[in-house]
């Protein structure tokens, strides 16, 4: 296509929302050549964090370096409008171990703005596409609101919790998917017309509070990290002030508040029948279901540098707003809170994801591609890594070049994906360190050495940075050698240091072996060169970033050797491909119930197929033989 054929509402591909999930499938697209048209239903509102005002934590950080490995853009604006950079469970093993970035929110969606309107081949429309159209089971275009059509070679849908939302403070309802902005309606039905089952979810946020009216002196101060880290793998991260988070709990006064109000959550009135995120719950479903807590933390997080607004985390709820006013005002330091915008839950409507491939395309559609909370799950890195695959794939489905299909072995978001196309998920899914039996390997420090291959060959890594890349591999293991062949002599003044430590060395030992020791890290290392005169420095002058996967490689070399053995065992399965045509209710010794879980999944090797839930090792096992003869 020409750059031209907008004039014809013509394009490659359209991007429908323009969340985290549509920026990153629209940015990749159109840098890989793509013509695109971006919908959003508010230009004001493209990367908008509608909940909480932050970038990572546990596994999610993990995300957010993959998407940068692999050449989207989410890495770069959460390091550019940070207000507080936090690296939690530190004291933990590096698989847990995660970055946090407080963002400036009103920042974050500028800075993403400014990427899209400066990227070639993006066109940005405020329009509600309302109507796929659909030829011989592949897209050929769209239609919006206004009846004007599009025509187009691929849809990607990241509409978040806008399809048909209806959002609910106490028991009255509004139409919308977020506070202040309406509903998308027309798509779902347009989506069942075509034979795409669509389910009901629910979410919500918190209220957010005016910083005036807030007595910070009764609450904990929660700083951000003295040493910085960051979430792109590019050179020069800015170095910006950074600014507390505070910390407070609830209380039996509020326990008891929410207790006598029940009656008046639509939840609990049965109004609300999507079903909520387990593991981010609403604070009344966190008294009932934990009753016997005496309490629970609310972290208090400013919005930005130049706004009132305060996000209270751990507070969201559907109750009446006048009653949030007495829950808030229960709370420590929040005696006279004012209330800027209230708490509300939304329940919108979402394609269950075993309805597409691991390309997150369309099963029954060529063409179609789902990513984000469309797809039943939660959280902006969650939905940003989809819409970077999604993305990809499109633009691999226009020019027949194989999708881009990331394995469990690689990443977590090769993880999340596999999950959501073979689990059937029955509830808003969000990416825990716990899902991954690779988690080890799958680390956020060592993204890059996983994802910037692929990332390069795409064509979204751009040759300096693959080469800075393989700069720091070499430097890796130039060091990891350096380790292994030099010795910490077992002089006086050594040791003196060392007993700082709880350690002491009759003889000299390599320093790769003494770096296993539990208590022990490179910066013993570089103070014995501080503190004694040795022949031979035990340190060298290296990047933290390379010192930190050099001592994981190191400490937990034999862990990592384990789990590699087990995702060798785990390739030996995928290598039985299934055929796609098969007709699982001619194959005998397996159950009604297994054929009609694999019927429905239908998976592509049997490595995804032992992950079906209820299919078990020994149906595994008639597959297995049915496939080699």
């Amino acid at each position: 296509m020409t750059s031209l054929d907008y004039i014809n509402n013509k394009f490659d591909v359209i991007v429908v929302g323009a969340g985290h999930a549509g920026c990153e499938a629209a940015i990749s697209a159109a840098r890989l050549g793509c013509n695109v048209l971006l919908c959003t239903l508010n230009v004001d509102n493209i990367a908008l964090q509608p909940c909480n005002p932050a970038i990572g934590g546990p596994a999610k950080s993990t995300l957010v370096r993959e998407i940068d490995a692999l050449g989207g853009v989410m890495g770069e604006v959460a390091d550019a409008t940070y207000i507080q950079m936090k690296t939690l469970n530190s004291s933990k093993g590096p698989a847990v171990r995660a970055l946090r970035a407080q963002s400036d929110k009103k920042e974050y969606t500028r800075y993403m703005r400014n990427i899209i309107e400066n990227t070639d081949n993006i066109w940005v429309k405020q329009t509600c596409i309302t109507d796929i159209k659909v030829k011989d089971g592949q897209i050929i275009g769209a239609v919006d609101e206004y009846g004007l059509e599009y025509i187009c070679r691929a849809i990607i849908l990241t509409t978040g919790t806008s399809l048909e939302g209806k959002m609910y403070v106490g028991l009255q309802a509004y139409s919308g998917g977020r506070l202040g902005e309406r509903a998308a309606i027309g798509l779902s039905q347009s989506l069942r017309e075509h034979g795409i089952v669509t389910k009901k979810l629910k979410t919500g946020t918190p209220a957010r509070v005016d910083k005036r009216t807030i007595d910070y002196s009764k609450m904990t101060v929660q700083p951000g990290d003295d040493k910085l880290s960051f979430y792109s793998f590019k050179p020069n991260r800015p170095v910006r002030q950074q600014y507390p988070c505070y910390l407070t709990r609830t209380n039996e006064e509020t326990h008891s508040i929410i207790r006598a109000n029940l009656d008046k959550s639509p939840m609990y009135q049965g109004l609300i029948h999507g079903v909520g995120p387990r593991y981010c719950p609403s604070i009344e479903d966190k008294i009932v279901r934990f009753a016997s807590n005496p309490s629970h933390h609310i972290f208090i997080e400013p919005e930005g540098l130049n706004t009132y607004e305060v996000y209270i985390q751990g507070f969201s709820t559907s109750l009446p707003a006048c009653v949030q006013v007495e829950m808030l005002r229960s709370l420590p330091g929040l005696e006279k809170a004012h209330i800027i915008k209230p708490a509300y839950a939304v329940e919108y409507d979402y394609v269950p994801a075993v309805q597409t491939l691991h390309s997150l395309m369309s099963k029954d559609i060529k063409g179609l591609f789902f990513a984000g909370q469309i797809n039943g799950t939660s959280g902006y890195e969650e939905a940003a890594a989809q819409g970077l695959v999604a993305g990809i794939n499109s633009v691999n489905y226009i020019n027949g070049s194989e999708p881009l299909e990331l394995s469990r072995a690689s990443s977590y978001t090769g993880t999340l994906i596999d999950d959501l196309v073979t689990k059937d998920i029955q509830e808003p899914y969000r990416m825990l360190t716990s899902r991954s039996e690779y988690r080890l390997l799958l680390r956020q420090d060592n993204a890059d050495e996983r994802l910037t291959e692929i990332g390069h060959k795409i064509g979204l890594i751009d040759d300096a940075q693959y080469q800075r890349f393989l700069d720091k591999q070499e430097n890796i293991q130039k060091e990891i050698v350096r380790l292994q062949e030099t010795k910490l002599p077992a002089t006086g003044g050594v040791n003196e240091v060392l007993a700082k430590y709880g350690e002491h060395i009759e003889n000299g030992i390599r320093l790769g072996e003494f770096l296993k020791r539990p208590n022990i890290t490179y910066d013993v290392f570089k103070e014995v060169d501080e503190r004694v005169s040795l022949e031979e420095k035990m340190s060298e002058n290296l990047s933290q970033d390379i010192i930190d996967e050099v001592e994981v490689k190191v400490k937990y070399n034999g862990y990592i050797k384990r789990q590699l053995e087990q995702v060798e065992t785990s390739e030996k399965l995928e290598k039985y491909r299934i055929p796609a045509n098969i007709d699982y209710s001619k194959i005998k010794h397996i159950s009604t119930e297994t054929k009609e879980k694999l019927e429905k999944i239908r998976p592509t090797n049997l490595a995804q197929a032992s992950r079906i839930g209820g299919v078990k090792p020994a149906d595994i096992s008639v597959l297995m033989v049915m496939l080699g003869k």
